[in-house]
This record gives structure tokens, sequence and C-alpha cells, in this order.
């Protein structure tokens, strides 16, 4: 083993701009901006500092760290309560039945609603991983090490959690949802909107788009078919949040179109499946081409949580741990930690 998830760094900031730089765009929780990026950690920080065990308006960012050469290779993050320093919009797709007698015909239109229904909800996002790194399971590690740290420190979030996916983004780097909705209101570029948002939030939004329904029919085709489609980059992790239990309530984002996946905090997978255990032992005979079984492990609280893989026995009074999982984790005999299996 040798990647864990900590809390970020005043010193990440670098490799995590180097990334922030290759997203292609789109990726709002993450802007090629390195003093957004540092007011972000500076964010985190306080998050993870402060005091009292309730929810507010935090930020906890993690990175990906290989403990072997010390490179950080991925980050994500967790909002605990959005919509707190400005509206947080959503389009809701619903509906509008008619009926006409003369006609004997019925019509249905689908129509996006702007909304604020999400407001007060915890949001998994700005999970990204170093192309480099883009195997052997770091993915669900990343993604699935934030649900044990809400789990851990369930007082601090909200009773739902939202995740939202990028949408489809052309190779030229537009959006068709955006050229198709907003664009048409604001005289920018999808480039110029994301960036702007990704540096100085959304109230523009409140401020300048219509609040009418928009009727989906009366879009472009290329905006029309991409709506609620994840950017291709976005499929797997699409898939990763409905095994945890996340669903589609027909809820898209404003810039692009992507789906926003939802859950009941309690039941997301591997929250509700977790356990604590005290380390008992650490076992040589435990680890790859030996014996145990793979696990997803946390120890510590706020800035002293660590996550990664390991290989776990359980017993009647406690767990064995293999010692490379031991070692990075800088778990010691006696101490309890939450494990969930791997997959």
């Amino acid at each position: 083993m040798s990647f864990i998830i900590r809390p970020v760094r005043p010193d990440d900031v670098q490799p995590i701009y180097e990334m922030a730089k290759s997203t292609g765009g789109g990726f709002t929780n993450l802007p090629p901006d390195k003093p957004s990026l540092m007011a972000k950690l500076e964010r985190s920080a306080a998050g993870f500092a402060r005091e009292g065990n309730d929810v507010a308006d935090d930020i906890f960012m993690f990175a990906l760290e290989n403990t072997e050469t010390g490179e950080v290779r991925g980050t994500c993050q967790i909002f605990a309560q959005v919509g707190q320093n400005w509206p947080f919009y959503s389009y809701r797709i619903g509906a509008l039945t008619q009926h006409s007698k003369e006609l004997d015909r019925t019509f249905r239109a689908d129509i996006l609603n702007l909304s604020t229904d999400l407001e007060g909800a915890t949001e998994v996002g700005g999970l990204y991983l170093h192309p480099g790194a883009r195997s052997g399971g770091l993915g669900l590690l990343i993604a699935r090490s934030r649900y044990l740290f809400i789990r851990n420190h369930r007082a601090r979030f909200a009773d739902k959690t939202l995740a939202e996916l990028r949408g489809v983004i052309d190779e030229a780097g537009s959006s068709p949802f955006w050229d198709g909705v907003a664009g048409r209101f604001f005289g920018m570029s999808f480039q110029e909107a994301d960036e702007f948002n990704a540096m100085h939030g959304n109230q523009f939004i409140a401020d300048l788009m219509p609040k009418h329904p928009v009727y989906i029919a009366m879009l472009p085709e290329k905006a029309r078919n991409v709506i609620g489609v994840p950017h291709t980059s976005g499929r797997a992790a699409m898939r990763m949040l409905e095994n945890e239990g996340f669903a589609w309530e027909k809820y898209v984002d404003i810039f692009d179109g992507g789906p926003t996946m939802s859950a009941h905090t309690d039941k997301i997978a591997t929250i509700k499946n977790a356990k604590n255990a005290k380390l008992i032992e650490i076992d040589e005979a435990l680890g790859e081409d030996k014996s145990g079984e793979k696990m997803l492990i946390s120890i510590g609280e706020l800035t002293d949580f660590r996550a990664g893989y390991g290989w776990v026995n359980e017993k009647d009074d406690g767990i064995a741990l293999d010692p490379a999982a031991a070692k990075a984790l800088k778990i010691e005999v006696g101490e309890t930690l939450s494990y969930v299996p791997r997959s």
C-alpha cells in the first residue's frame, strides 16, 4: 500500500494547481487559478480547525498522497452545506400537460425550472485524479474516503448529500447546453462563465438569469441531447455514485446540463456498512498474495484523518491489519479505526 487520503496542506497548492490546469474546463470546484485555490485551501484549513459539532458553511479538501514519494496525485472535496454564501441553483426538469377537447389531443411539455431546492445539502465534489493515478482502485479510494469522513463526523453534515457530475463539453471546450440556454442571456462563452463562477460564485446567475421556465422542445437539438448526460470522463463516477445509493432526481447543472445525483446521507452504502473496531494485532501474514480481506480503512478525526486500503482479519475482540497499511496510515495497536469492504 502506498497511497493515502489526508487533509490538504498549504504546500499542496502547486501540485493541485497543476492538476487543475489539466481538467479541460467545466470543473468549477477546481479552478486553474492559484490565488483561488490558495483561498480554498485556507478555507478548508479553517473548516478542519473549527470547534463545535454542527453543520456550517465548511469546505473539507483532501489530497491523495503517494507515501513512498510524497507526491500528490489527486484531490477531492466535501462542502458541508451548500447555498449559504450565495444561492445554490439547479435546473429541475418538470412537465406541463395540457389537453385540447377540440383536437382531442393531450400535449406534454418538458420544462427546465430554475430551482434552489438543494440548498442546505452536503455536496461531495472536486474529485480529480492525475492521469497517471487512474488505476488500482484509487478512484474508489478517493471517492469513498469522503463518506468515511462524513460518517465519523456525522453531526457536521446534512441529512441529504449530492454530487454534481460534469456535463458534456465538446472538443472546442464549449458546452452545448450553455450555448443553447444560459449563454443566450449572458453574452459570454461557457469558458468565461465557468471561470467566473469558479472564482466569484454564481450570484451573477441570480442577477441575470430569467426566472421563467424554459421549454426543452424550444432548445437546439445539441442542447436537448446533453441534458442530464455526464461527461465521458464522469461515467465511471456516475456508476460509483449509483453503487453508493445515489440517484438522479431530474436536477441538472445550470452551466453544462450535467446530472446532479443525490442520496440520504445515512443510506450511502459506505456510511451504512462501515464498522469501528480496535486494532489488536499487526500481522505479517496479511497482505497481497497472503491472507485477509482488502478493506477501506480510516483513522483520526479532522486534521488527523487518514484513509487508505489495507488487509484485515476480523476477530472477536478487534481486527488484525497488515504491516504496510499500519505504517502508511500510522496506526498503532490499541487504536480504533473504521473500515468497510473495498467493493
